[in-house]
């Protein structure tokens, strides 16, 4: 084997090597080639390649082959085929991304985790993704020669950002470049008037749109779809830009002012009526086989994303809804990779799309804490033809705040980092900081996601955050004990007593069905929201309340049927387990208040391991209970006085 040692450290290159110090031979393919000659344009390429480099010689040394030193790279017609090329790890291929702002950053985060190669062209040198990546190229994502010179350079090329040049990737696509998702889709997508005609001729539902060239045209809009009207850029819209509203025809000409003119193409839709914004990201791969995470809810503040709720707290009819319309718009599309659908819930119950991006999300930030697979992750796996990872969460809710600069410069950042410090206190809290060398107002400038048990508890670790003063939220109940009346009390205060030695939080109250029935609609109708997991209802004579309760919630309810002054308690037993089909409570002999505590420590122990194994505890100390009373009646007999 023959290396020149001309690569070798010097002062003038202390860390990188010619490329002409390196020839192909008829063993050596045009990938390894493409994979160490990054630097072409200065014949230069990183040193830390070589120990690579020299693997492969020492196996065609093995063969008999050399890899010689000239500054020849002409082509050999007997290179060996791609697919006998042994794979070193997960992928060898080099997925470049066109932009590297914090999409680009946490693709580079997740790539890091399979020792993917990530190569990024961005105009800014220190942009959020270049500590991150494999290979940065400065240079702008829309300037031709620049996009097809990095093209070259990659296996796959995808986007971070869909305002790119879209004639250059067909121009790639028809030198071969393989370009994910396809050029056809960025030109579909980047224009959004385009966008909205696409989705409408393959039957997706929208709100009504028109395109508007002049004033009169606007106005003519407003006639049809009365006020107000959603104004929009489009091209070049996204983080709260190219939108205006207009609340009446006296205000059209402000709101085209607001978005500079026709210059760029505006369009108008009719005012959707929304109760809510939901969006579904979908993942699509190179078979054409899809994965959908769950449906999200997200709050806009001055039409930007501002928090994201996963998952939203909406009926599984409209889940399911929404999910059918996020598939059927992103099956309308071409190529791999996260797409993002972004939905409106009218009053009536109609699922309207919004928009779609053809990258990962704000929306889908929450998936890097929350699922098992995120939608960082779920992109790479795509746009590689790498199997599909499992996209449902972890973790029963989690939230996603936007940190947005408040302030320009110094005060901005300072605002930032107090938020930040305030949130690593909290359990649950992961945060993201962008590196963004410049903070200006409204900026994303990083995200926090909190992870919890119940949406109510991570809202409340949020708002915790949020404000200065605020104490340290208290701990949550995760079984409500109810009881019809004070006197069930000396019964009921068992399943507290057990829940204590547990450590498992809980709330009591007083909650009559036939006295308060207003109150106990309320509680029942609550309970899931505000974080209670499990109710436990005792009552006496006729026991509604369990019964009552069960058909209000879709929480396990556990009845304790309560002895009263007539009847022995039998009633109450009778009227819980003779409940109709379609409504369960689980009951317990009665006033035995004490197995329905452990009956529910060991519902929540089937996701909550350390409960699972302290009543693992509490039955093994039970066990040596009843050996050690036994083994003291073997030794000590009967004590019959």
């Amino acid at each position: 084997m023959l290396l020149s040692s001309s690569w070798m450290a010097s002062p003038s290159r202390p860390n990188h090597a010619l490329v002409s110090d390196i020839t192909r031979t008829p063993s050596l393919s045009s990938r390894r080639i493409k994979d160490l000659s990054w630097f072409v344009d200065s014949n230069i390429i990183p040193s830390y390649s070589f120990p690579s480099l020299l693997k492969m010689a020492q196996q065609l040394q093995r063969k008999n082959q050399t890899l010689h030193c000239s500054a020849s790279l002409h082509s050999n017609p007997t290179l060996p085929r791609k697919d006998e090329l042994p794979v070193h790890g997960v992928s060898e291929k080099v997925i470049g991304v066109l932009g590297g702002g914090q999409l680009g950053r946490m693709l580079c985060q997740a790539a890091s985790k399979l020792a993917i190669k990530i190569a990024i062209l961005d105009p800014l040198v220190n942009c959020p993704a270049s500590s991150l990546a494999y290979y940065h190229m400065v240079g702008n994502f829309d300037d031709s020669t620049t996009v097809q010179k990095f093209a070259k350079r990659c296996d796959v090329l995808t986007v971070e950002i869909e305002h790119v040049d879209v004639a250059t990737l067909e121009i790639l696509e028809q030198q071969g470049i393989d370009c994910q998702p396809r050029a056809s889709t960025i030109r579909i997508i980047q224009d959004k008037y385009l966008q909205k005609v696409h989705f409408s001729q393959h039957g997706i539902p929208l709100p009504e749109f028109m395109q508007i060239d002049d004033l009169e045209g606007a106005k003519k809009a407003g006639d049809l779809f009365g006020y107000p009207l959603m104004v929009k850029s489009r091209r070049l819209a996204y983080d709260g830009r190219g939108n205006a509203v207009a609340k009446s025809a006296e205000e059209l000409s402000s709101a085209i002012f607001a978005l500079d003119g026709f210059e760029r193409g505006l369009y108008v839709e009719k005012w959707a009526p929304f109760v809510k914004e939901l969006s579904v990201v979908i993942a699509r791969c190179r078979d054409n086989s899809m994965s959908c995470y769950p449906v999200v809810e997200t709050i806009h503040k001055e039409n930007i994303c501002h928090i994201v709720k996963a998952p939203a707290s909406v009926s599984w009819e409209i889940k399911n809804l929404a999910t059918d319309v996020a598939y059927k718009a992103v099956s309308s599309l071409e190529g791999a990779g996260i797409f993002a659908v972004e939905l409106f819930l009218t009053e009536d119950g109609q699922i309207l799309l919004n928009e779609v991006a053809p990258r990962p999300h704000n929306s889908g930030h929450h998936t890097i804490e929350s699922c098992k697979t995120s939608q960082f992750e779920q992109h790479l796996r795509a746009v590689l033809g790498l199997p599909l990872g499992d996209p449902s969460m972890i973790t029963p809710a989690a939230i996603m705040y936007n940190i947005l600069g408040e302030e320009e410069g110094e005060p901005g950042f300072y605002i930032a980092n107090q938020l930040m410090q305030r949130a690593l206190s909290i359990s649950g809290a992961f945060v993201h900081w962008y590196n963004k060398p410049e903070m200006r107002k409204q900026r994303k400038m990083g995200h926090i996601t909190i992870v919890g048990r119940s949406m109510s508890a991570v809202e409340n670790l949020l708002s915790s955050t949020l404000d200065e003063a605020s104490e340290k939220p208290a701990v949550e109940p995760r079984v409500g004990i109810i009881m019809g009346s004070d006197s069930d009390f000396p019964v009921m205060r068992d399943a507290a007593k057990v829940l204590d030695t547990f450590g498992v939080p809980y709330e009591i109250k007083i909650v009559s069905a036939h006295r308060t029935p207003h109150w106990m609609f309320s509680y029942a109708s609550s309970a899931q929201e505000r974080g209670i997991q499990i109710i436990i209802a005792g009552a006496g004579g006729a026991a509604h309340l369990p019964g009552m309760v069960a058909s209000l919630t879709p929480l396990p309810v556990i009845g304790v049927p309560v002895r009263a002054s007539t009847l022995d308690g039998i009633d109450s037993l009778l009227s819980i387990v003779q409940m109709p089909r379609g409504v369960p409570v689980a009951t317990v002999a009665i006033n035995n208040a004490t197995n329905a505590g452990l009956l529910a420590v060991r519902m929540l122990g089937v996701a909550d391991v350390d409960l699972l194994s302290r009543m693992s505890q509490f039955q093994e100390d039970t066990k040596k209970n009843v050996l050690r009373k036994a083994e003291k009646l073997e030794k000590d007999g009967w004590d019959l006085q």
